[in-house]
């Protein structure tokens, strides 16, 4: 149980009458706040406090300006769905959650059955509503036996997996817009529930971490009230391009300083990501029955003031909403602090989070937002802004339903008919071919249109927040280890390299790395003998079309852009049958998240190449492609993975890693997957005999601690599924790349970074990955033949079109025939043979047509004169 004494606010002393004076001018002045003044601001009252809402309201005055909807507030029209009040949390002030006795005395099951939740939609519908606020306790599965009894007997693997399914009967059956507060969402949830839900949100509530980790504290014994969970799941929304509500409770026992700082990180989010859409403050109201009942309420100049605070931190573009009916009919001071919206209002459910207080009527709230010189408007569950902005933000499927309800502005059409729309794929099944679909050709002689897409400064976030993230990584740290100790450790058993020896040996340089490539060039040749080996492949990347955000990859398009195209499944059998013809035994086809194809689509592109072409190897779909696809057809990576190998798929790209550490994932992509889903979706693939590579895209915004977490992560499970055929290397490509661009990250990796890397791929991936294969692509041949040496083995393929590297600025074009391999093995004094997709012998047939066809290619792409 929660003290009282233990939980209440701590007391801070009163700022004094300067720093008070001193805050209040830079807030009148529009100066960015930090978080003392914030701490300070936040204690304004009596003439103070006016002054403080008088320049918070010219704030959001501003904006709604900027917006085009001067002197508008706004709100939703709601109906509450309380899917399950089961929970694995214990907060202390909470009457929503209950237990599963309790439920089945008052005659309810464990979840809402649909028929009970369609009921409410439909009522909802009829009276104009357009939002089904879905709300419920945090998996409360991982808690309650009865919970998951409930979901295995109703089909359901999980809760998210019935919060999917009851949102798309609501879109298809009753028209209402879901907005989704599941609680703490992984990023693969959020890949989960995004087709299904415009919008989604969790309440921050507070980054006290003591509120949670000490006993008798509000949040103590909730896993998922801890402030860096919880500030992930702001973070991941974000990097899904999810526009997400949350907020603050305030009055839970944070001191001024801890509610400052609540806010701010509210503030980086919304920078970094720009998916914040609104902001709730939410004054704390003590409940009966409850474990902080003796708690006193947050004051009403509490809130006042918080709301203000919040309104000059997040500035003229933050949408801030308070609750009205826990106000106790304060409205026009809540709109002189500087909100802008009402939030959720029904005239049909009650406030199951807060039952003792009732919404307001609407006609009240109009009066008195009119009284206050506002126009009550009515807005749907995303925000007006979300709505303009179409892609990425709201998914294909959702399009129709939410243009159906909104206007021009992206408000609601407040008399639009509320009906039920299908949600499934359209009709037509894949997308017929657009764009620049020769832009395979013309890379090489024609070029890019531009250096960059048409929405380079909003796609990637804020690249000013970007740079100070990425700060720690543009300046290589040294290490100071033996390297001659790690040299002979390196030699004589290279599986019992400590950490601090592989470290000494990644920063070696000079004749220690010259001895360290000897070291790993021995060991290749005691693993896999001289032959370099090399496969007759093409490429085909099916579309360039992407909307993730990866920050490195300049191969990605809108839609509209001048190099955005699209192939037809015909297009791609075309291509793979032209391989076939000239001696080719893999395509490897992978392609851009794509918004309009399906999940299915996938399948599609492996059964139109194995009906065309049933003899190749279909090695295909990264694990980002592999997750879209999941997350698009409802299924399990497992499920998905299971159906795309009988529709033709052989093995997997280990693409997509780029480094398996998300401290730098997190910059180099807004929107990919984290470390964590990439290795499950490759040791699935494994565990259902479907083979990947490996890889690692280094020289950015790494450092070689991050390069030994990739290899010894990748030993790890190769040790565990044995499923790798090979590790690439892949060194960065800076020329076009985004993130070079915005000057964040360094050029690309040094030649002695190339060595490093190929070398120690060797030794520390010994024994258990023995190919290392280098990128012509990347490197070119002398760059090739000089990694030979260091170690690798193989030489990838002959590829036939390239546009990924070469879109990103690669200079070594798109083809090289078998004599140009061979030419490369040669420089490196060592022979060469082709090989299989799993390194097996290629049929004598195979060889004789790739000998036949060497060299010219005219129909697939111009050879390059060197």
């Amino acid at each position: 149980m929660s003290d009282p004494d233990a939980v209440a606010e701590t007391k801070a002393e009163r700022p004094t009458a300067n720093a008070m004076r001193r805050a209040l001018k830079r807030a009148r002045d529009g100066v960015a706040l930090d978080v003392t003044e914030a701490a300070v601001l936040l204690q304004a009252r009596d003439d103070d406090l006016a002054d403080l809402t008088t320049s918070a309201a010219r704030v959001r005055d501003a904006g709604l300006e900027a917006a085009g909807r001067p002197g508008v507030i706004t709100y939703s029209k709601s109906v509450f769905i309380p899917l399950t009040r089961l929970c694995r949390d214990k907060c202390h002030y909470c009457t929503f959650v209950t237990v599963p006795g309790k439920l089945r005395r008052e005659g309810h099951g464990m979840f809402m059955s649909p028929d009970e939740v369609l009921d409410i939609a439909r009522k909802g519908a009829e009276l104009g509503c357009k939002e089904a606020l879905i709300t419920l306790g945090d998996k409360p599965e991982d808690r309650w036996p009865e919970a998951r009894e409930w979901l295995d007997a109703h089909g359901y693997d999980d809760t998210i997996a019935y919060v999917r399914a009851i949102s798309i009967r609501i879109l298809e059956e009753t028209g209402l817009l879901p907005h989704l507060n599941p609680g703490v969402l992984s990023w693969t949830d959020f890949q989960r529930l995004k087709p299904v839900a415009p919008s989604m949100g969790m309440m921050l509530e507070t980054t006290a971490e003591r509120l949670w980790s000490e006993p008798g504290m509000p949040h103590h014994g909730s896993p998922d009230k801890e402030p860096a969970v919880r500030l992930r799941v702001l973070e991941d929304a974000g990097r899904s391009s999810v526009p997400f509500t949350s907020g603050l409770l305030i009055g839970i026992g944070e001191t001024y300083e801890e509610r400052a700082d609540s806010l701010f990180a509210l503030r980086r989010t919304a920078r970094s990501y720009h998916a914040i859409q609104e902001l709730i403050i939410q004054n704390f109201r003590a409940k009966p029955d409850t474990a902080m009942r003796g708690m006193p309420d947050a004051e009403l100049d509490e809130l006042i003031a918080t709301v203000a605070v919040a309104r000059h931190i997040m500035g003229p573009a933050g949408n801030i909403q308070a609750p009205p009916n826990l106000v106790d009919g304060e409205y026009a001071r809540l709109i002189a602090a500087g909100i802008d919206d009402w939030g959720g209002v029904s005239p049909v459910t009650i406030d199951h989070v807060n039952p003792e207080k009732p919404w307001p009527k609407l006609e009240e709230l109009a009066r008195q937002s009119a009284e206050a010189g506002f126009e009550l408007r009515e807005r749907l569950c995303v925000y007006p802004e979300f709505v303009t902005r179409g892609e990425p933000w709201l998914d294909p499927r959702l399009l129709p339903h939410v243009n159906a309800l909104a206007d021009a502005e992206g408000l609601a059409v407040p008399d639009a008919p509320v009906v039920g729309r299908p949600w499934q794929e359209p009709d037509e099944g894949y997308v017929a071919s657009s764009g620049r679909t020769d832009l395979h050709r013309t890379i090489d002689t024609e070029g890019r249109t531009s250096d960059r897409r048409d929405d380079f400064d909003v796609v990637y976030g804020d690249w000013e927040a970007l740079r100070e993230q990425a700060a720690p990584g543009m300046e290589p740290s040294r290490i100071d280890g033996d390297v001659r100790a790690a040299l002979k450790q390196a030699a004589d058993d290279p599986t019992k390299l400590t950490d601090d020896e592989a470290l000494a040996l990644l920063h070696a340089d000079g004749p220690a790395l010259d001895a360290l490539c000897g070291i790993a060039d021995d060991i290749r040749k005691s693993v896999v003998g001289d032959d370099v080996t090399y496969i007759v492949t093409r490429n085909i990347n099916f579309t360039n079309v992407c909307y993730t955000g990866c920050r490195f990859c300049a191969f990605a398009q809108r839609r509209t852009d001048a190099d955005a195209y699209t192939l037809s499944l015909d297009q791609v059998a075309d291509r793979a049958q032209q391989a076939w013809d000239v001696g080719a035994v893999e395509v490897c086809m992978q392609g851009g998240i794509h918004p309009d194809l399906p999940g299915t689509a996938y399948f599609d592109i492996a059964k139109a190449v194995k009906e065309r072409v049933p003899g190749m190897h279909v090695h295909a779909f990264s694990p980002m492609e592999v997750v879209n696809g999941a997350s698009r057809t409802g299924m399990s990576i497992r499920e998905w993975l299971t159906a795309a190998r009988e529709a033709g798929l052989d093995s997997i790209p280990g693409t997509a890693a780029e480094i398996l550490d998300d401290e730098v994932r997190w910059i180099l992509t807004k929107g990919k997957l984290p470390a964590a889903t990439w290795i499950e979706v490759v040791k699935t693939a494994h565990e259902l005999g479907i083979r990947s590579s490996s890889t690692m895209m280094y020289g950015h915004v790494d450092q070689p601690r991050h390069w030994l977490g990739h290899l010894r992560t990748l030993a790890s499970i190769q040790q565990e599924t044995g499923g790798f055929t090979e590790f690439v290397t892949l060194p960065f490509i800076h020329t076009n790349a985004p993130v070079y661009l915005a000057g964040i990250a360094r050029p690309g990796p040094t030649t002695r970074d190339n060595r490093a890397v190929t070398a120690m791929a060797r030794v520390l991936l010994h024994p258990h990955i023995p190919n290392i294969q280098t990128s012509w692509v990347k490197l070119g041949t002398e760059g090739a033949a000089e990694m030979l040496r260091s170690g690798a083995n193989d030489l990838g393929g002959t590829l036939m079109e390239e546009t990924i590297s070469r879109m990103a600025g690669s200079s070594y074009g798109s083809y090289k025939s078998v004599k140009d391999l061979i030419a490369v093995a040669d420089t490196a004094g060592r022979p060469a043979r082709p090989r299989t997709t799993l390194y097996g012998s290629v049929p004598e047939e195979r060889v004789r047509s790739a000998q036949s066809s060497d060299g010219h290619l005219p129909e697939l792409l111009p050879v390059l004169e060197p």
